[in-house]
């Protein structure tokens, strides 16, 4: 059995490139002809992996070839490799282009529609040389991108806590239900969401934190969320509740942010649920670059000032 470090050092990126190349031609003659390389030299390089590996990656047929699970399994780790070492190179080719910091962010919709334009904005001017490359995910996703290290800061809803990873507060938000104007629940103040199950709703993601919220009280309340469009996007859920596709639940201030007054109206709801702590989440804040722990005060001042 290989040691870690015995198995890093012979496997080698051409190989896993021509490797690469073959499953995606299907076969070794296409790839050799795409790489500019003779056939021979790839099905030597293949061989050569299969038995540093110690199994069959590849099944050879006259018409080409054919994955094994191990090598489907070899496949997808391989694009990543290549995928992480191409971005790694972008990022450096930067720094010779005068970025002095790399911050990679996730975040959810709720915190990128609401807050994030504003707050990275005024880090942007006050520090031009930092880049930031933000990725919006669904809450789940965001908190699991930062656990593996495929980002280094993430902003997300806290309530049902971070795990192993570390997290300071950032933001907190209100949920609405949105209405039609005209709507039977438009004209009564406040509603507990139990109030909209009767009606049809349009819904975010099945996994978004604000469904998963709405899922479980209505499992508490012995019915079920009556889901009839989801939607991607705040801006889509807006278009179908005027449209008369149902009743949906976004936080009040990216309600205000869309402009949707006009034929819409935002109910507040009384349930505990609809008070959210958005949280900046980090596997060890103290260990940050730099450049992050710049963004990471940044973020979480400005949040202070914005609860003062």
């Amino acid at each position: 059995m290989l040691s870690e470090r015995n198995f890093a050092r012979q496997i080698d990126l051409t190989s896993l490139q021509l490797f690469v190349a073959v499953c995606e031609l299907g076969s070794i003659g296409r790839a050799a002809e795409r790489e500019f390389i003779a056939a021979s030299a790839i099905s030597k390089r293949l061989s050569d992996l299969e038995g540093t590996l110690g199994t069959t990656l590849l099944h050879r047929h006259t018409r080409g070839v054919r994955l094994t699970p191990a090598g489907e399994g070899l496949l997808h780790h391989a694009r990543a490799v290549l995928f992480g070492l191409e971005k790694m190179q972008d990022e450096l080719a930067e720094y010779a282009d005068g970025v002095r910091g790399h911050v990679r962010v996730h975040a959810s919709i709720s915190a990128i529609v609401q807050f994030l334009p504003e707050d990275l904005g005024a880090f942007a001017r006050l520090h031009p040389q930092v880049k930031i490359d933000l990725e919006e995910h669904l809450s789940p996703e965001v908190l699991r991108a930062v656990q593996e290290g495929a980002a280094d800061l993430g902003l997300c809803n806290g309530a049902k806590g971070t795990g192993s990873l570390q997290s300071l507060p950032y933001r907190r938000d209100s949920l609405v239900l949105v209405v039609p104007h005209g709507h039977a629940l438009a004209s009564g103040g406040p509603v507990a969401f139990e109030a909209s199950l009767p009606f049809d709703h349009v819904g975010l993601h099945a996994n978004s934190s604000i469904h998963l919220a709405m899922h479980q009280a209505a499992t508490q309340a012995g019915t079920t969320v009556r889901v009839r469009i989801r939607v991607t996007g705040l801006d889509a859920m807006s278009r179908m509740i005027a449209n008369g596709l149902g009743v949906g639940v976004m936080p009040a201030r990216a309600f205000e942010l869309l402009h949707t007054g006009e034929v819409l109206q935002a109910v507040p709801l009384t349930d505990t649920w609809a008070q959210r702590q958005l949280v900046l989440v980090a596997r060890d804040f103290s260990s940050l670059p730099a450049t992050a722990r710049l963004l990471v005060d940044h973020l979480t001042a400005d949040a202070t000032l914005q609860a003062a």
